[in-house]
């Protein structure tokens, strides 16, 4: 069966006739143009012109990035890019191999910018704060993330912004080096790819290149590494939690401008207020086209253009928790700085996939309270966004003046503060009751999907998806092998209790069921559950008494289609990093890369991708993606990167 990311060589040729090097894609810098750069050094010429190792860490006030330039590196060694990535920036195949290329990823050649004349586009790195574990932690920033420029692929019109991490000091480096170690980058690399395959908004990898004369010291001593990486926008919420606690109102209001300008292409774009925010499942999905200056309900909740462009950030963030939740995906590190306005899973540390169900599994080992656990990411988010709703509250509350001439020379009059503080507060409330309606409702979208089911019922979530859930966790069976394994299951086979009873063992580990009640506890209850799903499933896709067997293996096509074979778990990315940095091993890494791209096949090697065959390895693939190994389930890892 042909990939359903499969192109003709035809198509796949006419793509890249389309596509230029990376030295003639468009490039911008809006970002700079329109937000205050650090005073100390106003323009690039200025930063361009101080010795690169005066540029280090230091408190920077009224600003939303400082002018510096990746410090250079001695042959770099491309070790890996992601085709997909390549594809989306409109950067042509084989670009990859030339040495503009490298030296771009690296740093060492800035696009835009003229030497001689000392002028044109240059790199930067953003200023921004954040809570971290719950406690406000100052100024942070890009302390080893440098921005090149933005790029805008002439063939969808989406403009991305590329950026180096571990491309040296910054002022926003506090106590750390700015590098980053080839273990993390690795990590990084793979799943920002894989995420993005899934249909998970995310941040996305365009290439890894490794660092032969650099050492980094972490736990132990490291090669370092860069991953040229790029997004929609690098804000996040914690670009306005830093300008919130100096103060800085004016700046919170043109950041907020910006973002609803050019980060989301305008005012009328975003969300209006619902029919009745008091009861969002009720209401219609909202309206957009709104002007900017329309002020929408009565004046007790009146809401303004700050108000939408916070309910668009809500929205966005609740889909993808709602994602993550469903595909059992961890970030391990939700604080307010890791949290993107855009909505994108940002800042992979820590992270993992869920193998054996556990709720309150957390991938970072120093996470000793379980904050930022799988069961506690909705609301952790929702804590994080609260926290925007702070830094906007002015913006959100003062309604219908929010352009009035004295307000915005004067700020908030103490006779307005009661009223104002009323309304933010009301409005804020009202969009987190959005904010739970749009995560259940994409949660069980996704979940219906995940089980083969086209129309969803209020009774599935508790009979179906918790009944799953709670089974997986008491028996410790494996989050996505079990999603996987059920998308080839016939509903012939489940006839009987005791037809139900043995095709339970599907979903086991080899080595046994290790929760509670063993084996036969485990096939009762996974056989009690098989029955109800069946007849889910023949209500849903037959007459409600008999499925035919078209109309099943229709379902089961659907079913693989949303439930991937391969996910870049801890265990295969520990392996991926041994053979890579202890062994000298490349190849490795195309094949993980081209798995996680294609997560939806049964197989991979010797098949054709975009108009190419696909060597592979059939030995790998196998055993990437059956069991977990005992001792590879459920791995923690430290923030250090």
């Amino acid at each position: 069966m042909a990939s359903r990311f499969s192109t003709s060589s035809a198509t796949n040729s006419a793509a890249n006739a389309s596509a230029l090097s990376v030295n003639n894609i468009p490039k911008s810098w809006t970002f700079t143009s329109k937000l205050p750069p650090d005073s100390l050094f106003p323009t690039p010429a200025d930063s361009h012109k101080t010795p690169r190792d005066q540029i280090g860490p230091r408190q920077v006030r009224d600003a939303m990035f400082t002018w510096v330039r990746p410090q250079t590196t001695e042959s770099p060694q491309l070790l890996a890019v992601s085709p997909a990535a390549m594809r989306d920036l409109g950067i042509k195949e084989g670009d990859e191999k030339t040495e503009d290329f490298v030296n771009t990823v690296v740093g060492n050649k800035l696009q835009g910018w003229d030497e001689e004349k000392l002028e044109g586009g240059y790199p930067w790195a953003q200023c921004y704060g954040g809570f971290q574990f719950g406690q406000w932690a100052g100024q942070l920033g890009d302390g080893r993330a440098i921005s090149l420029f933005e790029t805008t692929n002439p063939s969808t019109g989406v403009r991305y912004e590329l950026q180096l991490k571990g491309a040296g000091l910054t002022p926003y480096s506090r106590f750390a080096d700015g590098k980053a170690v080839l273990r993390s980058s690795i990590r990084e690399f793979i799943v920002s790819e894989a995420l993005n395959a899934l249909g998970i908004p995310t941040t996305r990898a365009l290439s890894l290149t490794l660092l032969p004369g650099v050492k980094v010291r972490r736990e132990t001593i490291e090669p370092g590494a860069i991953v040229a990486r790029f997004a929609e926008t690098w804000l996040r919420i914690g670009s306005f939690d830093l300008l919130r606690t100096r103060g800085d109102r004016d700046l919170i209001r043109k950041l907020a401008t910006y973002v609803a300008e050019d980060v989301f292409g305008g005012w009328d774009t975003l969300p209006g207020r619902l029919e009745d925010p008091d009861k969002p499942t009720e209401s219609a999905p909202p309206k957009r086209g709104i002007p900017a200056d329309a002020i929408e309900g009565p004046d007790e909740s009146a809401e303004n253009r700050f108000t939408r462009l916070y309910r668009e950030i809500v929205r966005r963030n609740a889909l993808t928790v709602a994602k993550w939740q469903a595909y059992g995906f961890m970030n391990g590190v939700l604080n307010t700085d890791n949290t993107s306005l855009f909505g994108l899973s940002i800042d992979f540390g820590p992270f993992a996939f869920m193998d054996n169900f556990d709720p309150n599994y957390t991938p970072n080992h120093d996470d000793f309270m379980l904050r930022y656990s799988y069961r506690n990411q909705p609301s952790i988010i929702w804590w994080n966004l609260v926290r925007l709703g702070e830094s906007l509250a002015e913006l959100i509350g003062i309604g219908s003046k929010v352009d009035d001439a004295k307000f915005l020379s004067d700020g908030v009059k103490e006779e307005e503060a009661d009223d104002i503080i009323a309304r933010a507060e009301k409005v804020i409330m009202q969009i987190g009751e959005e904010y739970k309606a749009v995560f259940l409702d994409e949660y069980k979208r996704l979940m219906a999907a995940r089980l083969g089911l086209k129309t969803r019922k209020d009774s599935d979530f508790q009979e179906l998806f918790s009944g799953i859930l709670d089974t997986m966790e008491a028996l410790e069976l494996d989050f996505s092998l079990l999603f996987r394994r059920l998308s080839s299951v016939g509903i012939d086979e489940l006839e009987t209790e005791e037809a139900r009873q043995d095709k339970a063992s599907v979903f086991f580990y080899k080595d046994g069921v290790t929760g509670i009640g063993g084996e036969a506890e485990g096939r009762k209850r996974v056989g009690e559950w098989l029955s109800k799903w069946r007849q889910r499933v023949v209500e849903d896709w037959g007459d409600g008494q008999t499925i035919s067997d078209e109309q099943d293996k229709e379902r089961m096509r659907a079913m693989k289609k949303v439930n991937p074979s391969f996910i870049p778990r801890g265990w295969i990315l520990d392996e991926v990093i041994k053979r890579v940095e202890k062994d000298g091993e490349r190849d490795v890494l195309e094949r993980v890369m081209h798995m996680a791209l294609y997560p939806f096949e049964e197989s991979w090697a010797g098949r054709t991708f975009h108009g190419k065959e696909y060597k592979g390895d059939i030995d790998e693939e196998t055993r990437w993606t059956s069991d977990v190994p005992r001792m590879g389930r459920a791995l923690q890892c430290s923030c250090s990167s």
